[in-house]
């Protein structure tokens, strides 16, 4: 269930320096643009949209300037994509699960397992420009007042726990889970057997170390850059839940752009994306899963045979959630997993 490291193909290379020949004389006009996400500094995402405003500053011959804002400094994902739509903030970044708040169409990605790390290519083909996900969320996203922006990845959480080992889904019962407030992971938490008990985020850790929880299910990076493998002991690559931190635009700011300047941000998204996708979140993988082998954590790889558990037993979460959706967003999702 690990990502492999990959390099950036020559394909993709051959995109970079391709883009970067046909935006060698930018005439355009001078834009400042300010983009804020939650990321904390070192973690994949904030990598991702880092690059970003380095190649539009390059593309553009430095005319325009994309200023990062990460960490949560400007607020919380929500407050952030609320800040896009009033026009208040350029860009704001939030994670696939806090997007159903302003339309329940993307609660389509929280479903457990509609997507796997062996189909991702699929994915990616389905999300990025020009695919049917791309296009069907950006007219999700223009009826409230967004744009889409960018599509980074966030990855798929897996479940740890504090001192009980995980060698299967049966291990998880009884455990006191934490979630999010997301019904879907509520649910999903008590068709494990575990007790969910929803924890702000910036509460986990010392709810880990109290005792008022004992797992929690997120990524191997997210889960090392908040140090929560201090309190943590077993791990199992359950794969059970996919998310991405998705750039929104304010759509009348979007539309208000010269034709040139939307080139280059949507050039530069694609690029900065596909190298995110490759090596920043691989190698970010990588850091992780050596800070958690060094405490002493045991990650145990699940078995093909061990997955279909987690799904047989998650499945009436799926067919609950699913049948809220669109069938055909559902459909076109499954379709990108053949």
């Amino acid at each position: 269930m690990r990502f492999k490291k990959t390099l950036v193909g020559a394909a993709t290379l051959g995109l970079l320096s391709i883009t970067s020949i046909a935006w060698a004389d930018y005439d355009g006009p001078s834009v400042n643009i300010r983009l804020a996400h939650t990321a904390p500094p070192g973690n994949h995402i904030t990598g991702a949209y880092q690059k970003f405003a380095d190649l539009v500053a390059e593309k553009s011959d430095n005319k325009i300037q994309v200023k990062v804002y990460p960490n949560a400094v400007l607020g919380s994902d929500r407050a952030l994509v609320e800040g896009a739509q009033k026009g208040t903030m350029n860009i704001g970044v939030s994670s696939t699960p806090n997007l159903a708040n302003f339309s329940g169409k993307f609660q389509v990605f929280d479903l457990p397992y509609i997507t796997s790390p062996d189909k991702q290519d699929q994915l990616y083909e389905s999300i990025n420009p020009g695919g049917e996900l791309y296009e069907y969320f950006e007219g999700v996203s223009n009826e409230i007042g967004l744009q889409p922006i960018m599509y980074a990845e966030y990855g798929y959480r897996n479940f740890v726990s504090a001192d009980k080992p995980l060698t299967s889904a049966d291990d998880l019962a009884g455990l006191k889970m934490r979630t999010t407030d997301s019904p879907v992971e509520v649910d999903v938490a008590k068709a494990l057997g575990t007790n969910p008990a929803p924890i702000a985020w910036g509460e986990v850790y010392t709810a880990l170390q109290q005792g008022t929880i004992d797992a929690q299910g997120n990524t191997f990076p997210h889960l090392a850059g908040a140090k929560h493998h201090e309190a943590l002991k077993y791990a199992i690559t359950s794969a059970h839940n996919y998310g991405m931190q998705v750039a929104m635009a304010n759509k009348d700011w979007w539309d208000s752009l010269d034709p040139q300047v939307q080139d280059i941000i949507n050039e530069a998204a694609l690029e900065a994306v596909t190298y995110q996708r490759e090596v920043l979140y691989p190698e970010n993988e990588e850091a992780a899963r050596k800070v958690f082998e060094e405490v002493g954590i045991t990650i145990h790889e699940a078995t093909p045979e061990e997955i279909e558990r987690f799904k047989e037993l998650t499945k009436p979460v799926f067919d609950k959630y699913s049948a809220e959706l669109p069938d055909e967003l559902v459909q076109m999702v499954l379709d990108t997993q053949k």
